[in-house]
């Protein structure tokens, strides 16, 4: 019979750890902590979606990834994705507070109908200034691809960003999304064709 591993007495486990330090951080620097996380989230999930897709085409994954894609996802998640949610998402708690008949149905209504179409057009834009592409090529891609993004954002995301404006405590709604984000972005790669 093997024997149980015990405790060590004083000592907790590295993950227990490692949430009350993150815990920490984002009380102490919620928005440094928000940016920090969906930087990296975003960064690992275009790693890892560049690596599904390069060995569903059987190439060595480290010549064909795209780095400096990378970057740009790190980048926005850094300097966008974390800091704007934190505040819309404290704007969205004191502009419909939970004690409001349908609060949850107008949370969702504004976070659907205004915000993710401004923050895909955002990231359009801000993707194409970092690719260092120019107006006209931005403007192609808002007319051939804007449309249906959008509309596939509100069939995936609704039910998500439901539970997120609805259920999540507001410090961890950031990093709700980003984990849907990731794994939405990862699953997407692995079934790509």
């Amino acid at each position: 019979m093997p024997v149980a591993s015990k405790p060590v007495p004083g000592r907790s486990p590295l993950h227990t750890l490692l949430l009350l330090r993150y815990l920490q951080l984002l009380r102490d620097r919620p928005i440094l902590t928000k940016a920090l996380t969906s930087g990296i989230l975003s960064a690992i999930g275009n790693l890892v979606s560049q690596t599904i897709e390069s060995q569903r085409k059987g190439q060595k994954s480290q010549k064909y990834l795209d780095l400096k894609g990378t970057f740009r996802f790190a980048v926005y998640g850094f300097f966008f994705t974390g800091p704007l949610s934190h505040y819309f998402y404290l704007f969205l708690e004191e502009a419909v507070p939970s004690t409001i008949p349908l609060a949850g149905l107008r949370r969702l209504l504004i976070e659907r109908l205004i915000i993710a179409p401004a923050f895909l057009f955002l990231f359009f834009v801000l993707m194409n200034l970092l690719e260092g592409k120019n107006i006209a090529t931005l403007n192609h891609k808002l007319k051939d691809s804007y449309w249906s993004a959008l509309k596939m954002n509100w069939k995936v995301w609704t039910p998500f960003q439901f539970i997120n404006v609805n259920y999540i405590p507001v410090q961890f709604r950031v990093l709700f999304a980003n984990m849907v984000a990731f794994f939405w972005f990862v699953y997407l790669s692995s079934t790509r064709k």
